[in-house]
């Protein structure tokens, strides 16, 4: 390797903030970084409001690291402690009320808008090639986002904090041979007790929020290595100009969707400060009311139920019936829901990847997969005593836990969208795609 200097290039800008430039530049790819990733990184012009979520999901990413280290300053990670410091946090520091309104507001959106971009993803083909390990990064960074949420759902220490982490520790438990071993490394100890609050403190703050960054990180560089996808999922590098070289159906990504995606920061913030101002418990599905009681290990809550965000898998979990007193077939069924989603690059043998293109038999099972998912997340925050009530007052079923049924069925279905997926995508008429991307 040449050890010559690197040529000196002209100011960007005049003045000292040019000759500064230049001179980082000498020492780091400071301008070849913006012109790479931002200036000349050339995205579809054909971007509609499913893109959006990409950016927000970033946004929120920040807002949570930022949020948690103010409230980390006055937060004790100790069984006696904990939940005072809330409390403390809440009402003696300086609009600390807002910054916890904030963080529990982010995480409850950081979800939403996570799944909506997985449904884009789902929508226009963004998981097939050369998108494979992009997609996959996508889904390590869910799994991780899943995690940092159920380690950081203990910390407040109140009543569903400690009893809803009680019940999810426990299904660790029900994996053969090695369960029960599992559950008490999980924890640190044989109860949840300071030493759980201590070491999920650690993952909350530390050691998740690095797996994140470094995901992410790696998400964003296998995004420009092959390219944003579009509605119509059409290749544009494999149509340049000639003149230029730049794909002719792309355009910078800065300054046009640098400035798209401010118009979303705003509504997004818009909508945000609402409900963090307005109904920052959002009717209990973002704060839940038990969880501003102090934790109790003697007393247990009427209705044990995870975040909302958990709630589809949790349907799922109740809805397998339990084998030899185990709950561990639920427990499979409710892993494997979330690890299918690795798979789908090498289940889909359809020749297009836009939903604009697909057949008709795609988009029902696509139709029939959010309607399931949806319901699901319903059905795993409703109580089970409105389950039996919902049983009661339908007597022509013989009496038989409707709301167990109807789960059990959208389970089937949830997972015939992926099992099912090698034959109806080839079997499926499609339509041909256009030979550049339409508007």
């Amino acid at each position: 390797m040449s050890n010559a200097p690197k040529p000196a290039i002209a100011p960007p800008y005049p003045g000292f903030i040019g000759n500064a430039i230049v001179w980082i530049d000498a020492r780091f790819p400071l301008v070849q970084l913006y012109k790479t990733q931002v200036g000349e990184y050339y995205a579809p012009k054909n971007f509609n409001i499913w893109y959006y979520f990409g950016a927000l999901a970033t946004l929120i990413l920040v807002m949570q690291i930022v949020t948690g280290i103010f409230l980390t300053m006055n937060y004790k990670p100790d069984a006696k402690f904990a939940f005072a410091s809330v409390e403390y946090i809440m009402r003696d520091v300086s609009w600390g009320w807002l910054i916890r309104y904030m963080h529990s507001t982010g995480a409850s959106m950081f979800f939403l808008v996570v799944y909506l971009h997985m449904m884009r993803g789902l929508m226009y083909g963004s998981y097939r090639k050369p998108r494979e390990l992009l997609w996959i990064f996508g889904c390590m960074i869910y799994l991780a986002l899943m995690a940092e949420a159920f380690f950081g759902y203990l910390l407040p220490w109140g009543q569903m904090s400690y009893w809803g982490a009680q019940v999810i520790i426990n299904l660790f438990g029900a994996i053969p041979v090695i369960g029960e071993d599992l559950a008490v490394w999980i924890r640190g100890d044989f109860s949840i007790s300071d030493a759980t609050l201590n070491r999920f403190f650690a993952f909350h703050v530390i050691a998740l929020p690095l797996v994140l960054l470094g995901l992410v990180a790696a998400h964003l560089v296998a995004l420009h290595e092959v390219g944003s996808n579009n509605p119509d999922g059409i290749e544009i590098n494999k149509n340049p100009d000639p003149n230029t070289g730049t794909p002719r159906d792309g355009i910078p990504f800065h300054p046009y969707y640098t400035v798209k995606d401010t118009f979303g920061v705003v509504v997004f913030l818009g909508v945000f400060t609402a409900i963090v101002f307005f109904a920052p418990e959002m009717g209990g599905y973002f704060l839940e009311a038990p969880n501003f009681i102090q934790a109790d290990p003697l007393k247990t809550p009427e209705h044990i139920a995870p975040v909302w965000y958990f709630t589809p898998f949790y349907a799922m979990l109740r809805a397998v019936p339990s084998m030899f007193g185990s709950q561990f077939p639920g427990v499979a069924v409710m892993g494997a829901a979330t690890l299918i989603l690795f798979t789908l690059p090498w289940l889909d043998r359809g020749k297009v990847k836009s939903v604009r293109y697909r057949g008709p038999i795609y988009k029902r099972f696509l139709t029939a997969f959010v309607i399931s998912f949806i319901i699901l997340g319903y059905l795993g925050v409703v109580p089970t005593t409105v389950w039996g009530q919902l049983s009661k007052s339908l007597p022509l079923i013989g009496g038989a836990d409707v709301a167990t049924i109807v789960a059990r069925v959208l389970t089937v279905v949830y997972f015939a969208f992926f099992f099912l997926m090698p034959w109806y995508t080839k079997v499926d008429k499609e339509k041909p795609e256009p030979e550049r991307v339409t508007f």
